[in-house]
């Protein structure tokens, strides 16, 4: 039996993630936390898992931070990150953090039952979509060269994923409504990442973030 801990802000999420996950036999949910400080307390008072499937933006203690904690604080606990967002740079900071897994939401419900079963044997699994655009990505590549970054910013997953949908060309509002949250919070980030890169106005910071290979 595989004991999974669930840890997303959405109830509506946990509740689709345990149903799926209960048609199969050997896996049991047998916890789940609205954000990644619940799942932490969770841990701290005995609660016994073998795995955390959790989302990558959560209020408190997002994804990211809880991987690492557990991973220093119960080493045996393999977390998979379940995230929309499916930039190279997020997922590589996953992975350093410790997480066994990463998934797309959009993934299949026979992906991610596939990716538990993986990784309680195996110990790491990226999802098929991530992987095969990777592949590609390098195959596409006629020489490798190392680039030098010449700045030194430090973006956050929520950073970066406002970035795309503004790349996408979402408004302020359809961003709001894409990450649950009001039009007024993602027009304050914006213009804080446009003074972060000094940048002149949105069209120039999304120069800026794809120069960079930030998206």
């Amino acid at each position: 039996m595989i004991k999974i801990m669930l840890a997303d802000d959405h109830h509506m999420v946990r509740g689709g993630l345990r149903a799926m996950l209960e048609k199969e036999p050997r896996f049991e949910v047998v916890s789940e936390a609205a954000n990644g400080q619940e799942a932490l307390d969770l841990l701290l008072s005995g609660t016994g898992v073998d795995m955390i499937i959790a989302d990558l933006n959560m209020p408190e203690v997002g994804g990211l931070e809880l991987t690492a904690q557990v991973k220093a604080k119960h080493p045996k606990v393999k977390v998979i990150i379940l995230s929309a967002l499916d930039h190279e740079k997020v997922i590589l900071k996953a992975l350093k953090a410790g997480a066994n897994g990463y998934l797309l939401k959009n993934s299949s419900p026979d992906e991610l039952i596939f990716a538990v079963k993986h990784i309680q044997k195996y110990n790491q699994y990226i999802c098929e979509e991530i992987t095969t655009r990777l592949v590609n990505r390098l195959l596409a590549i006629p020489d490798l060269v190392t680039v030098k970054e010449n700045y030194d910013l430090e973006f956050t997953s929520r950073d970066i994923e406002i970035l795309s949908l503004v790349a996408e060309g979402f408004t302020n509002q359809e961003i709001a409504d894409k990450l649950f949250t009001s039009k007024r919070t993602i027009e304050n980030h914006r213009q804080q990442l446009i003074d972060k890169t000094g940048s002149r106005n949105t069209v120039a910071l999304i120069r800026f973030a794809m120069l960079h290979g930030i998206i």
